[in-house]
């Protein structure tokens, strides 16, 4: 049951993560409309998350690089829950 557990739990944080790298990687093309499906929502998907980390880091030389802090931190928490759910196997 555990093992489900974590299974579910590492594929939910894995398919977030590649949410926000196609997010990351679609804002590299102009010429998206933001506002239709599918690209509406990714973006409101992944916002919710990134833009906690946009208020404490602010964009540098116009690169924003909270994505890559919300990524590394994602994956930090990730492992941390599944240590966490390893102990009580």
């Amino acid at each position: 049951m555990i093992n489900n557990l974590i299974f579910v739990v590492n594929s939910f944080f894995q398919i977030y993560f590649w949410l926000i790298l196609v997010r990351c990687l679609l804002s590299f093309i102009p010429s998206i409309d933001w506002y239709k499906q599918p690209f509406m929502g990714i973006k409101d998907a992944t916002d919710l998350y990134l833009n906690l980390f946009r208020r404490l880091i602010p964009p540098v030389g116009g690169i924003d690089f909270s994505p890559i802090v919300a990524i590394i931190l994602l994956q930090v928490l990730n492992y941390v829950i599944i240590y966490i759910l390893f102990l009580f196997k």
